[in-house]
């Protein structure tokens, strides 16, 4: 078992791995609620790990970190490793539609399997898996990485142009585990990502604005 954990309470494993189409009205039963908590428990745990490992440096430099570690992109390449894909529950027509390999649904699933964890045995069983997991990212960060909305706001500066802005186009679900879709627009060009909170929104669509934006 990818988590290496005996669950007390099978049902909170079944709920990490329930995508929102097959989920109940308004999405009762779904992971939604896991990754939230889970994406709390996430922060906490890699933080706690940025500060023993890196006992020199100060928030400037472990802020760029944690951003890093526990973004979207991050999360989904875990659990495409590990085959998060094939566990998690989608309705039929979704499935056809290949919705649970999307990046986001890949990320929300691990953030829930944390979540439901921490739930069933507590913040040491979550700890072991992150730092199982994620140790040769940990180990990769030689140096801070930088920011996508720090990148893209000095990608703006050296040309003159306009500091980047970003805009909610949309927001859904309820308010304990909110979605929202954020537009990053820089001179004419932009980018849309989603996200659980309005910064990682806006982190993702940074890093999608840079990657069609010339050196």
């Amino acid at each position: 078992m990818l988590l290496g954990h005996q669950f007390g309470r099978l049902v909170l494993l079944s709920e990490a791995l329930t995508h929102r189409s097959a989920a109940g009205a308004k999405g009762v039963g779904s992971n939604e609620r896991l990754e939230f908590i889970g994406d709390r428990v996430l922060g906490l745990i890699v933080a706690e790990w940025l500060i023993e490992r890196f006992p020199a440096e100060q928030e400037g430099k472990l802020g760029p970190r944690l951003a890093a570690l526990v973004s979207k992109p991050t999360l989904a390449r875990i659990a495409e490793e590990h085959g998060v894909a094939e566990m998690i529950a989608v309705a039929p027509g979704e499935a056809k539609r290949g919705v649970s390999a999307q990046a986001t649904v890949l990320a929300d699933a691990l953030e829930a399997m944390i979540g439901a964890l921490y739930l069933d045995a507590g913040l040491d069983a979550a700890r072991a898996f992150v730092r199982r997991v994620m140790h040769s990212l940990v180990d990769e960060q030689a140096t801070p990485p930088k920011d996508p909305k720090t990148a893209l706001q000095e990608w703006a500066l050296k040309r003159a142009l306009a500091l980047p802005a970003y805009s909610v186009v949309a927001q859904s679900g309820p308010s304990h585990a909110p979605r929202f879709v954020v537009r990053a627009h820089v001179g004419e060009a932009w980018a849309e990502a989603e996200g659980s909170a309005k910064r990682a929104a806006e982190q993702e669509a940074a890093r999608k604005l840079l990657e069609t934006l010339p050196e």
